[in-house]
């Protein structure tokens, strides 16, 4: 059985509201840019939504994918197989079997807007006008089903669906096929699709948006005093995962390596994170336990930091538990400050 420390990254794609791919996102985010802008139409005027931006892609989907992709594929599946095809050319495309070649691709919400656009056309022009392929359009495993048929993957093809943690759960159980025998290459990440009025709506009548609708770019700002919600995002993020022997083997360039994972929950709310933090230091001493690993090896947490009053709270009780009042030389970094929250695409809570 493949070791945890024997599963490495070996190739990089993204789509982002920083850029349109890995290096310019990158960029983007060692310079502090924000993601964050003003919606250029008139939902919130339209639909009286207390919100009027979002961190929208960079680089639309129409203007890298072909007329029929758009058509056949829910945006959240188009910037699946955008940061797809990204890592796969990052990876030197491995040539390797299909049936030892796996997919995992999660988005937390799924299809909405294929769901929301079939709705609107049949209460407007009757059944017969909604379109054949809206089921398999809509269905939550449509992303990694897409990648599956673009890169030929027949290890097998799954979505788990667990809200934010849904990218950083699809990265652990393809570790998981690689580290059984399943796999031998595995193609895994998150992708987001929510920038709709409707999604927005319901996000801003639980109160978890921010509304600095006169300062975008500043609104995402985890844990600021002054944080009051999250920024929605959208996007994709997708890593190549093999073993470290093979990608020696064959000279590919290594970024990382997955040494440990683990995943719980608190069984609590819907909504709300058990408010002690002591879930995530469980969490987190699981997945330091498999990596063989202790809270004084850490020097990075890429945190969830979501900008919401609670969770960050949260999150920083679980980091003092972890590491002290002080945690000297462990850095923590909040990406959404910039990206926004892209739910799956986000993969957060890394070590």
């Amino acid at each position: 059985m493949t070791t945890a420390h024997d599963v490495v990254v070996t190739g990089l794609g993204a789509t982002t509201p920083l850029g349109g791919d890995v290096p310019s996102t990158w960029s983007a985010a060692l310079a502090g840019e924000s993601g964050a802008r003003s919606f250029d139409n008139d939902w919130a005027e339209r639909f009286s939504i207390p919100v009027s931006f979002a961190a929208t892609l960079k680089v639309p989907s129409a203007e890298i994918l072909t007329r029929p992709e758009l058509n056949r594929m829910d945006p959240s599946a188009q910037y699946a197989v955008i940061a797809a095809r990204e890592a796969w050319a990052d990876a030197g495309s491995p040539g390797i079997d299909g049936d030892r070649l796996g997919a995992v691709v999660s988005s937390g919400i799924g299809g909405i807007q294929t769901i929301l656009d079939a709705w609107d056309t049949m209460h407007a022009k009757g059944a017969r006008r909604v379109l054949p392929m809206t089921v398999p359009m809509l269905m939550p495993n449509s992303p990694t089903a897409y990648v599956s048929l673009e890169l030929g993957a027949r290890a097998g093809a799954h979505a788990l669906v667990s809200a934010c943690a849904s990218g950083a759960e699809a990265i652990g159980y393809g570790a998981e096929m690689i580290r059984t025998g399943r796999a031998d290459v595995v193609i895994a990440g998150g992708t987001e699709a929510a920038i709709h009025p409707m999604p927005i709506a319901a996000f801003a009548a639980s109160r978890t948006l921010s509304t600095r609708n006169d300062d975008p770019g500043g609104a995402s700002r985890p844990y600021d005093v002054e944080r009051d919600g999250f920024v929605l995002g959208e996007g994709a993020g997708i890593l190549l995962l093999e073993r470290e022997a093979d990608a020696r083997a064959r000279g590919a360039r290594i970024y990382a390596a997955i040494v440990g994972y683990a995943a719980n929950c608190d069984a609590l709310n819907m909504m709300a994170l058990e408010e002690s933090g002591q879930n995530i230091v469980v969490l987190a001493n699981d997945a330091l336990k498999d990596a063989g690993l202790s809270p004084a090896d850490v020097q990075h947490i890429s945190a969830h930091g979501t900008s919401t009053v609670l969770n960050d709270r949260t999150e920083a009780r679980a980091f003092r538990a972890l590491f002290g009042p002080g945690a000297d030389g462990v850095a923590v970094t909040g990406l959404k400050s910039m990206t926004g929250h892209a739910i799956a695409a986000s993969g957060d809570g890394g070590w």
